[in-house]
């Protein structure tokens, strides 16, 4: 049964490539409001947060443990909840590991893929995807980028060698918005015989994934990037890879047999859950799945797409901004303005009603390509219209006007 209704969901339309109804009015957090922030985290719909509160009333008991009607009937939920992520991203169930966010993901990757060596990342990558390499013991190689911000796939190739052991591409970048070619990716890793991880934060709430057919090794994303909760998120690995990982923790339900002087552990990807799961926030990660397949990937990809198009347009005009990463960036706009800090920038925007990033966006490398020390970063969702577009211009112009 699908944890969102039609009633709650509403009526939507897709019109020349853009969503149009009153979406934002499903969305308590924005009816107000111009929020430009969603690759930070994205406004939850009101049909998560029902699920989320019908999880944790009503229907809230432990899962896997109890033999009690309840808890067997959360159990079932539970589950449901694993099988629709394997589904969302073409996988299947016992490759779904449930963590806290991407970021634990990479972390458990990194350190219990049983091979170390070296890593090929690219500049552009979130620190997320650099660090825990660098504290399970990678040596850590960097991929340059292109002339308009992408992963340079050629320079990439020609790095690859037999020593490295992963590569590890954010499949759209946070900052930059380009958008990384993973089949691609995916052979000239296998050509070396290297394991690919693909970080899918960003690429999730926007792009239709089939891992199959990428052909990528594993695939992380956190749900509060996809309209859903914070405190989960979802690895998703190559069963035989998985299986040959030791656990990352040790506590309750990871376990088969405990005794004071072995224990053996549980099958994947159970072996990966120690401790009572975060059972509220997997049905929120469910609903939130549901309300964004409903809408249609595609419908949500080309309405960002005109969203993006408009702003990078509007912003050109404005003969103080820098614009950074390519034309058809996803859903992703970041920029500076001559003699003014991106803090400043963001400040005054608040002002106005507009929420933006300023700072490095966790991406301290791709600052120092850029030669800057941060940028101001506008993102979009399923619930930015052109209203926004036009008060980001406004805003703007004001900030123009204050250091002009």
């Amino acid at each position: 049964m699908a944890i969102v209704s039609e009633r709650a969901l509403g009526r939507w339309e897709n019109e020349g490539g853009g969503l149009r109804r009153e979406l934002r009015e499903q969305f308590p957090g924005v009816r107000d409001w111009h929020y430009l922030d969603t690759a930070a985290t994205a406004q939850k719909p009101q049909a998560v947060l029902d699920a989320m509160m019908r999880a944790g009333g009503a229907d809230y008991a432990t899962v896997h443990r109890g033999v009690y009607a309840r808890s067997a009937n959360m159990t079932l939920a539970y589950e449901a909840a694993r099988r629709r992520v394997a589904s969302f991203i073409g996988g299947q169930e016992d490759e779904i590991v449930f963590v806290r966010g991407a970021t634990e993901a990479i972390n458990l990757v990194a350190q219990c893929y049983p091979k170390k060596g070296r890593v090929l990342l690219s500049q552009l990558e979130h620190h997320s995807n650099i660090v825990p390499w660098q504290l399970a013991g990678y040596e850590v190689d960097v991929c340059p980028l292109t002339a308009d911000g992408c992963i340079d796939l050629d320079a990439a190739e020609a790095m690859l060698t037999p020593e490295h052991v992963f590569v590890s591409f954010a499949h759209v970048s946070n900052v930059l918005g380009s958008v990384l070619d993973v089949k691609r990716a995916s052979r000239m890793a296998h050509n070396v015989d290297a394991v690919i991880l693909i970080d899918g934060c960003q690429a999730v709430p926007r792009l239709p994934v089939d891992v199959a057919d990428l052909d990528c090794d594993f695939y992380v994303f956190s749900a509060h990037k996809l309209y859903g909760p914070t405190g989960i998120g979802a690895l998703w690995g190559k069963k035989g890879l998985l299986d040959a990982m030791p656990p990352y923790q040790g506590g309750g339900s990871m376990i088969d047999r405990v005794t004071f002087e072995k224990t053996t552990y549980a099958p994947t990807p159970t072996r990966f859950e120690a401790g009572t799961p975060a059972i509220i926030e997997a049905i929120g990660l469910h609903a939130a799945i549901e309300y964004v397949e409903a809408i249609g990937l595609e419908s949500i990809q080309a309405h960002e797409a005109e969203l993006v198009r408009q702003t990078r347009a509007a912003l050109r005009s404005i003969s103080s901004v820098q614009l950074y990463g390519p034309e058809d960036a996803a859903g992703i706009v970041s920029f500076s303005m001559e003699g003014v800090h991106p803090h400043d920038i963001g400040t005054i925007l608040d002002e106005e009603g507009v929420a933006i990033r300023a700072g490095h966006h966790c991406a301290q490398p791709l600052m120092e390509h850029l030669g800057v020390p941060a940028t101001a970063r506008a993102s979009f969702g399923i619930y930015n219209d052109e209203s926004d577009v036009a008060a980001l211009v406004r805003g703007l112009e004001r900030v123009k006007r204050i250091f002009g």
